[in-house]
C-alpha cells in the first residue's frame, strides 16, 4: 500500500471511488434511486479541476495505491466554514475507500498522511463533516481521535434533507 499526491490521472480512478463508495457506505442513509444515478463519468470534471487545484500543503488530494490500483482517496483544504479561520483551521472534505477495501488499514493510512500534510501547513486544528447516522464512519473518526464539537448543519442530498455532524481534531 502506497499513500501519494494524487496526479490529474488519478482523476477516474478518484470519481470512481467515490461513487462506488457512495452507493455502499450511504445504502439506507441516502435515497436508492439517487445512489442507483450516480455515474463516476458525472464526477470526473469535479476531481480533475480539484487534483489541479492542489496547493501543497494546505489543500490537497492524496490517493491510496494497492498494486498499482488507486482503492482510496483523501481530500484536505483550509476550512470552508465560517466560524473558523481558515488560517489556523483545516478540514478534511472527503476520506472515502473502496468497500472492498474496508477495515483494511487504507482509511487510517490516507487520514495519517491527510494530518501530516495539514500539520505540516502549520494548521492548529482541523475538521470534518460526517452525516448524521452514518455510523460506520464516526465510529472510524472517532477511533482515531476525532471529537463532535456540537456544530451541525443541515442540507439536502437527493431530495430529502441530511444533517451533518462536525468532528474536530486539535495538533498539539
Amino acid at each position: 500500500m502506497q499513500v501519494r499526491p494524487a496526479v490529474i490521472e488519478d482523476a477516474r480512478r478518484v470519481a470512481e471511488v467515490h461513487v462506488w463508495s457512495w452507493q455502499t457506505g450511504y445504502h439506507g442513509l441516502l435515497p436508492q434511486p439517487f445512489l442507483d444515478e450516480l455515474r463516476p463519468s458525472q464526477r470526473v470534471p469535479r476531481w480533475t479541476r480539484i487534483i489541479q487545484q492542489d496547493a501543497w500543503p494546505r489543500q490537497g488530494t492524496l490517493v491510496a495505491e494497492d498494486v498499482g490500483e488507486v482503492v482510496g482517496f483523501a481530500n484536505f483544504c483550509p476550512t470552508r466554514d465560517d466560524d473558523h479561520d481558515y488560517v489556523e483551521v483545516g478540514e478534511i472534505t472527503s476520506i472515502y475507500v473502496l468497500p472492498a477495501a474496508w477495515r483494511c488499514g487504507v482509511g487510517r493510512q490516507l487520514m495519517t498522511a491527510a494530518m501530516l500534510a495539514l500539520r505540516s501547513a502549520d494548521f492548529a486544528s482541523a475538521t470534518l463533516w460526517v452525516l448524521e447516522g452514518n455510523v460506520r464512519a464516526i465510529r472510524f473518526y472517532e477511533r482515531l481521535g476525532w471529537q463532535p464539537d456540537g456544530t451541525v448543519k443541515d442540507d439536502a442530498i437527493g431530495g430529502i434533507e441530511i444533517r451533518e455532524l462536525r468532528y474536530r481534531w486539535e495538533f498539539s
